[in-house]
Parts: structure tokens; sequence; C-alpha cells
């Protein structure tokens, strides 16, 4: 992306190259760790910075296979199945999630988070995102697909609890949802749970309502800072 506007011209690349490297076979580990655990192949398919940095630093990088794998969560909120073909707007929004949380992330907390407030949010983004795409099982397929260790998504997860935890101290609360918030969602009947008993399911549409507030804190903050990143697709080497 450049400051005239092609944010998105190369969103075809991303998806060409996640495809390719989820497609490379894994290569041995060091020597002192079991061979038994490849290494899987990734690469860098994009950098990230802020105007204010030095515009010949590395910056911030996305990796192939973690945005091909939140693209597929894109996706799969809006209903695909874990493996239904990426498009361009699946892409878009998992890059615009990604920049915006690794942003947030960075910003400096006052008091600042404890290592138990950390991973007590990550486990509530776990559940957030289980709701999101529908099931925890459908979560599991897309990190197969993509063939992240659950290392990795634990890091993504914690990228979340940091980023959730910014927007709640510094900018406004994610507000809880009442019962009669939730008590509407279900009747409206736009929810994978509109089916069962409201009883059965109130935690996971407050979960999922969580999830879709946090969505929209992370869409207006996106929008206040967007004119400040810079983003540089990297091409793959031939």
């Amino acid at each position: 992306m450049s400051a005239r506007g092609d944010f998105w011209v190369s969103a075809r690349h991303v998806l060409l190259a996640a495809v390719l490297v989820a497609g490379l076979p894994g290569l041995s580990v060091r020597a002192d760790e079991p061979a038994s655990r490849p290494v899987i192949v990734d690469r860098v398919i994009a950098r990230w910075r802020t105007v204010d940095q030095d515009s010949a630093s590395v910056g911030h990088l996305v990796f192939a296979r973690e945005l091909a794998f939140e693209a597929r969560i894109e996706a799969m909120a809006l209903g695909d199945s874990p493996d239904a073909k990426l498009t361009d707007r699946h892409i878009r929004s998992a890059l615009t999630r990604h920049v915006t949380e690794s942003l947030l992330e960075e910003l400096p907390l006052d008091p600042p988070a404890t290592p138990a407030e950390i991973g007590e949010r990550a486990e509530r983004a776990r559940s957030a995102l289980e709701a999101r795409v529908g099931s925890a099982a459908r979560l599991e397929s897309a990190r197969a697909l993509e063939r992240l260790d659950t290392d990795e998504v634990d890091a993504i997860l914690r990228r979340t609890a940091r980023a959730s935890l910014y927007l709640d101290r510094m900018v406004a609360p994610v507000l809880v949802p009442t019962d009669l918030e939730l008590r509407e969602l279900h009747a409206s009947g736009k929810t994978p749970y509109s089916d069962r008993r409201f009883v059965d399911v109130v935690d996971k549409l407050r979960r999922l309502l969580l999830s879709q507030r946090m969505a929209s804190a992370l869409e207006d903050f996106w929008q206040r800072a967007r004119s400040r990143i810079v983003i540089t697709w990297v091409k793959a080497r031939r």
C-alpha cells in the first residue's frame, strides 16, 4: 500500500502465495531437535509500518500461512466452509484486522497488562473466535489446512488479547451485552444457534455478540489509523 491509495492492488498475489506456500513440503528441523518434527516452509508476504517510522526499516512482517489462516477465519465468519476458495474480500478483511491488532498491541497500556490478564483475554478470544467461525472444529480445520501449529494460533490469540485490552482501557470499553440484547439477537434468526433454545446457547450468543462488537471497534480504529499505515507487498522470488 502507498499513500496514493493502491492499498489492495496486490491482494491476488497474497492468494497465490498462500496457495503455493501451503503446498510446499516440510524441511528437516535443526540437528538438536527431533527429526520427526518438520519445519513448514513459509515466507514473508508483506511488510507494514507507520508513516513516522523510517522507510528503510524492515517494518512489521506478515507471513503467508498466517494471513491465509486469518483469511479462512473471515470466510468462515461469512458462513463459508473451512476449505472454501479464498477471495480478495477475505484477504482484505484479514489483512485489515491483522494490521489493526498488531498496531494496537504495540501501544502502551496504563497500567501495563499482566501475564494473567493476557492469558485470560486470550482464552476469551479463543471462545469468541470459535463462536465467530461456527465451532471449534471449523477453526481446527482451518488451522490444519494452513498447517499452523497450536503455538502459532496461540500467538494470534495473544495479539487479539492485547489489542482488546487497549481498546477497553484506552479507547472505549467493548460493552458486555445485556440479557435483552442476547434474546433479541437469538430471536432475529441470524445466528448459527437460532434453532436451539435460548437457555442452551446464551453463553455462545454472548461470545458471538462480543466478537461482533470487537470487530466493530477494530474497524473504527482502522478507519482512523489507515492514513498512517504503509503496506509493501513482497514479491516472490523466481
